[in-house]
């Protein structure tokens, strides 16, 4: 609870102070106080008692139509009259250039200001969830825990099935969708498609994890190669959300390879709207054209040495 003030001004050499015993009107007595284009100080007393006995609040009041030579002068003396004071008794220093910044909301909101969480860049909240939720569990099909890896989901009976069909071949597409309210990776899509339509299941505003049963053939051979996809449409999507498909992706891979026994040949990152996925992008990163390496130019080597060069003297002329 306020409790008393204490005005000190310094304005054309001045000093005079003013004790208020009521606890009822803080603007009435602070904002009563101070001139509309003078510098004050403001020293109000609280109830609340530290080590060294009351603790105040330390208002700095500087208009911005103040004469530049009163600034000037209140701006040099701001911290030595607050270490002759006594830093230890001062709870809080409010700063204001308008009546309304050392009213009784303008100090609450002071207080809230100094107490708020200091703000962070997409990259630094994304980084703070990651470290929320890095611990050391053990991963199950129907747990949902935190993992060294991420984030580990159940995923749901319906999701299961169509990833066992998936595997004995009965269908070649698989889309599944991380439920954030229930914390559950559920099946979004099963109907089969092809290469050439696979772009259009890819959601312009939501991240997905798809499973692509690519058949194809690779030097004269038949192949099955399932393939695993994670999209994501950039910035569209809102951050929470991009966290927990990155958080899940490496638990969910563990179970379906570990655990589900599936063979998956690649897994892709799929950037919605930059990367097309088509027959020759897909057959390229499941066969990778290997690199051939050329010989480099090699020069021919010189003549063989006869030995030491002789040196000869030229024929004199005789007359």
């Amino acid at each position: 609870m306020l409790f008393s003030s204490f005005i000190l001004s310094l304005a054309f050499s001045n000093i005079w102070s003013k004790w208020f015993i009521s606890s009822s009107d803080y603007d009435a007595m602070v904002l009563s106080s101070v001139e509309e284009k003078m510098p004050t100080y403001i020293f109000y007393r609280l109830d609340s008692i530290n080590d060294l006995g009351y603790e105040w609040i330390y208002i700095v009041y500087s208009p911005d139509f103040a004469p530049v030579r009163e600034k000037m002068l209140y701006a040099a003396t701001r911290a030595t009259l607050r270490k002759l004071f006594g830093g230890g008794q001062i709870r809080e220093e409010v700063f204001g250039t308008v009546p309304s910044d050392i009213s009784l909301e303008g100090y609450k909101s002071h207080v809230v200001s100094q107490n708020a969480a200091v703000p962070l860049t997409f990259a630094e909240e994304e980084l703070k969830m990651v470290k929320e939720t890095e611990t050391n569990h053990h991963i199950n099909v129907n747990s949902k825990h935190q993992t060294v890896q991420g984030i580990s989901f159940p995923i749901s009976d319906e999701a299961i099935e169509k990833i066992e069909q998936m595997k004995s071949g009965s269908i070649n597409y698989v889309q599944l969708a991380i439920d954030t309210n229930n914390e559950t990776i559920n099946l979004d899509n099963c109907l089969d498609t092809s290469v050439e339509n696979l772009n259009s299941r890819f959601p312009l505003d939501h991240a997905r994890y798809h499973l692509f049963l690519y058949k194809h053939s690779h030097e004269g051979d038949y192949l099955e190669s399932i393939v695993f996809l994670y999209t994501m449409p950039g910035y569209k999507c809102p951050i929470k959300e991009r966290m927990l498909y990155s958080s899940c992706k490496s638990t969910l891979l563990d179970v379906l390879e570990k655990m589900m026994g599936l063979t998956i040949l690649r897994k892709l990152e799929i950037t919605v709207g930059e990367d097309i996925v088509n027959d020759d992008f897909l057959y390229n990163e499941v066969h990778p054209p290997k690199n051939v390496v050329k010989t480099a130019f090699a020069k021919p080597k010189g003549p063989a040495k006869k030995g030491p060069r002789r040196l000869t003297k030229p024929a004199t002329s005789t007359s």
